[in-house]
């Protein structure tokens, strides 16, 4: 389940891109992001996440991408999934064959 957003996609995009143009005219990355964040009304904090995510998304920062971590985290959820029914057929296997050797022979 997704948590909420308070912002659209399209407004930290926005943001991201503000914080891009204007690099240049500020010391250093948070002196930009701290001039910013409150036209947008978010904190600093958040804003300079979501800029360091573009980054690491468009290639410009190492890192692991939006689109890898949802691809891993489906992974995790159907390696979770796989086991819990594995796991079921192991016992369902264990309860009938204890039956088929507690059955009377004729």
């Amino acid at each position: 389940m997704k948590k909420q957003t308070r912002f659209s996609p399209e407004v930290r995009e926005r943001a991201v891109r503000m914080v891009q143009e204007h690099r240049a005219e500020y010391p250093s990355v948070w002196a930009t992001v701290e001039s910013i964040a409150p036209k947008i009304g978010c904190t600093p904090s958040t804003l300079l996440e979501w800029f360091k995510r573009a980054e690491v998304d468009s290639g410009n920062r190492a890192g692991v991408t939006t689109d890898e971590r949802e691809r891993v985290k489906a992974l995790e959820r159907e390696v979770k999934e796989l086991r819990r029914a594995n796991e079921i057929l192991k016992l369902a296997s264990a309860f009938f064959a204890q039956a088929e050797l507690d059955r009377k022979l004729k």
